[in-house]
């Protein structure tokens, strides 16, 4: 990405001030989201909206991964076969990175979106 954006901006997501950056920051939140959000003519009316709900639901995600890998092996530990259990151990830790990579890019662009402007330091 040519212009400077803060760390964890997503790369589906156009720079703020390029053409349609916002456009592009509203597709990727909605992708966020269950689809029935979309039936919701204020989340597209107020982006800024649409991110705080986004950063809600992205939240819950995360915190129910995080869960689940804290009890998944004690919980299913008579249910699933070993290799299963690992399987299952690293899904859970794939879900949980992918949440917390798309909580921090909902943080950075909600900021954009309320009008923050990132400058970088060095």
């Amino acid at each position: 990405m040519g212009a400077s954006v803060p760390p964890g901006w997503p790369e589906e997501v156009r720079p703020p001030g390029a053409p349609d950056w916002e456009r592009t920051a509203v597709t990727w939140l909605f992708d966020l989201v269950p689809p029935d959000y979309r039936a919701h003519e204020v989340l597209r009316r107020y982006p800024v909206l649409l991110a705080r709900m986004a950063g809600d639901h992205v939240g819950a995600g995360l915190e129910a991964a995080r869960a689940g890998w804290r009890t998944v092996r004690v919980d299913l530990a008579d249910h699933l076969p070993p290799d299963a259990m690992e399987a299952a151990v690293g899904a859970y830790e794939r879900e949980g990175a992918r949440l917390a990579a798309a909580a921090r890019g909902v943080t950075v662009v909600a900021g954009a979106l309320r009008g923050e402007v990132w400058v970088p330091r060095l």
